[in-house]
């Protein structure tokens, strides 16, 4: 049996122990499963609260932790898919929530706490303009039809793997099977949803992350049918894959030879991974860029802007419009978040904070001859069960799923809330300590031992 047999064997013991321990101390969860499949679909109110068995009920959140429903306390490292860069029930947005919810909740009229968010948004993105929406699925929508009226062309191109939403047009290509996939030089537009009109594959364009190759050939061959390209600019659906040195220029640069729109989708690594996302970290700016997630202090907000030139189109012909935009709640608590919370001193910390548990956990992994690596991201970063980087959504397919279906387990069990699938992410947030890193770094230690063992 080779080195990587026994720790695959280990793990499927280590996930069959834990799963039935967890289901043993999580009755009430299990209640509420039971109550809620009912009235709800899968027993959630999105397919991505799902779990196995069930998903984890929760009752509330402070600082770093959240309790569930059967009273149990954990180090919350899900933060509401990377939402909580604040941690819960931050003052500073707790009480501007509450200072705009005295004076009305809604009203579909402007507001100055919309005019100052839209400001801070631009200044920390280098955007002209910006308008809002309420999900980061009506961000990338919005971005991709403005972007389409500025060019007056319909066909778009997006990563191979990534994920922009749950609108049509984006629906293909997110998590193909390895035999739908096509060739490497010419990927298949696959569609990821039932109810997805087939015909739109043909307006929906796939190129490898990381690779200019394949994307220049589609540019020289249907460039001018393109309008634009929306990408992530760190792809955080496989876990984490990083852009290599050059390729976000080298891609920008590509897409303006033909007259083609960039957009970036920072619904996750905006305001999360930088202040002013991964534009700022990586010196490559956009034509449109779409937040959501950590930019709106944990409210339903979310927006996309760019260039007065391509922003225009609103108020040529375009439209954009949405009863909540802007609404009171949110941009109190966004401007709030923004303003008072995430500060330079925020992000300085964050980024020891993400150094100290990507390391320990590497260190972990290195001690014990796991086939895994880590990334840091100062408050985004990953175990990812593959002995080398990720460059792309091929590359995530070689991960080991029996090492991850052991460590979610094992990680609740121990008090370590996480998201529910190998293709995520931890967040951390300013309300997270040391203490808290070190807990998690013990407990995922503990697990590599045991795999080794």
């Amino acid at each position: 049996m080779t080195d990587i047999q026994r720790i695959n064997a280990r793990a499927a013991e280590i996930a069959t122990t834990e799963t039935a321990r967890l289901i043993e101390r999580t009755p009430q969860s299990k209640v509420w499963y039971e109550r809620a499949l009912k009235s709800m679909p899968m027993g959630v109110g999105s397919s991505f609260q799902e779990g196995d068995p069930y998903p984890i009920y929760l009752s509330h959140g402070k600082g770093s932790r959240v309790f569930d429903v059967d009273g149990s306390e954990y180090i919350d490292t899900h933060g509401g898919f990377g939402c909580m860069v604040y941690g819960h029930a931050h003052p500073k947005i707790a009480e501007a929530i509450a200072r705009a919810a005295s004076r009305g909740t809604h009203f579909a009229a402007p507001t100055p706490d919309a005019v100052l968010l839209a400001e801070e948004i631009c200044s920390r993105y280098d955007m002209d303009q910006v308008r809002f929406c309420n999900s980061g699925t009506e961000a990338t929508m919005n971005a991709i039809r403005i972007a389409r009226a500025h060019t007056g062309r319909d066909h778009i191109i997006k990563a191979e793997g990534s994920y922009h939403g749950h609108h049509d047009p984006v629906m293909f290509s997110v998590v193909p099977n390895a035999d739908v996939m096509g060739g490497r030089e010419m990927p298949a537009s696959t569609p990821m949803s039932l109810g997805t009109p087939k015909w739109l594959a043909d307006y929906t364009h796939v190129v490898p992350f990381n690779d200019l190759v394949v994307l220049d050939a589609l540019l020289e061959e249907r460039g001018g049918e393109i309008a634009c390209m929306i990408l992530e600019p760190v792809m955080m659906n496989i876990g984490i894959a990083q852009p290599q040195p050059g390729y976000l220029q080298g891609l920008k640069d590509l897409l303006h030879k033909h007259g083609v729109v960039l957009i970036f989708d920072e619904v996750k690594t905006g305001t999360a991974i930088a202040r002013g996302g991964a534009g700022d970290l990586y010196g490559v700016r956009p034509d449109l860029t779409c937040v959501a997630k950590a930019t709106f202090g944990g409210t339903p907000g979310a927006a996309f802007g760019g260039t007065a030139e391509i922003m225009s189109a609103i108020g040529r012909g375009a439209a954009q419009q949405g009863t909540f935009n802007g609404n009171p709640l949110v941009a109190a608590a966004g401007l709030a978040a923004l303003t008072e919370v995430l500060t330079a001193d925020a992000y300085e910390y964050l980024a020891t904070l993400g150094t100290r548990l990507a390391s320990g956990c590497q260190t972990a992994i290195d001690s014990n001859g796991i086939p895994a690596h880590t990334v840091d991201l100062g408050a985004k970063g990953c175990v990812s069960y593959r002995p080398t980087p990720l460059t792309n959504y091929r590359d995530f397919l070689d991960t080991n799923l029996d090492l991850y279906a052991a460590s979610y387990p094992w990680m609740v069990n121990r008090g370590i809330f996480m998201t529910p699938g190998d293709e995520e992410q931890w967040t951390i947030s300013v309300q997270h300590t040391d203490t808290d890193i070190d807990n998690y770094i013990a407990a995922f230690s503990e697990l590599c031992a045991a795999l080794a063992s």
